[in-house]
């Protein structure tokens, strides 16, 4: 369990834009980029997080390195991703350590997009969903196991069986 005594925390902004367009259906919501995906200046790029090895057994197809490759297979697929907070105090990339959370505005995607269904990856991101986010947007959130390397209880393939229920071609 992380400790949150004598931890040190960060006020961290969210620094790059959601990734959809109006033709999106999907739209899955992380709580705050990890420290790696905000240098990088995308979602899940952190090495050894296991989001785009899901989602490649998830469509059985190969997506890419490349941060272009990955919003080709994105748009392709019709999926957005976005996450629950603009800002918060957070400890490296602990969800476990945020606080003091500011939200964003989910129904900026939902108004010029066709969301259809919202996935949560991970408990933190679901629970700040459902407190600050539902009655905004009137859309429940399925939640999604936490593809984080933080989240390594769960194997690659139960991740995959949980994931699939986005895949609904």
């Amino acid at each position: 369990m992380f400790n949150l005594e004598n931890t040190k925390y960060h006020r961290v902004t969210h620094s790059f834009p959601p990734f959809y367009n109006s033709d999106s259906e999907i739209l899955i919501l992380g709580s705050m980029p990890s420290t790696k995906s905000r240098e990088v200046g995308f979602y899940y790029m952190h090495q050894k997080n296991r989001f785009w090895k899901i989602l490649e057994n998830v469509f059985n197809e190969n997506i890419g390195d490349g941060i272009e490759a990955k919003k080709e297979f994105l748009t392709k697929h019709k999926i957005a991703l976005w996450d629950v907070l603009k800002s918060c105090d957070i400890h490296g990339s602990s969800d476990a350590s945020i606080k003091n959370v500011e939200v964003n505005d989910i129904n900026k995607i939902i108004k010029s997009s066709n969301i259809k269904k919202i996935y949560t990856t991970g408990k933190k991101s679901y629970q700040l969903y459902n407190k600050y986010i539902l009655n905004d947007t009137k859309i429940e959130a399925i939640l999604l196991p936490s593809p984080s390397p933080a989240n390594c209880q769960i194997s690659l393939e139960t991740l995959v069986e949980n994931y699939q229920v986005i895949n609904t071609k």
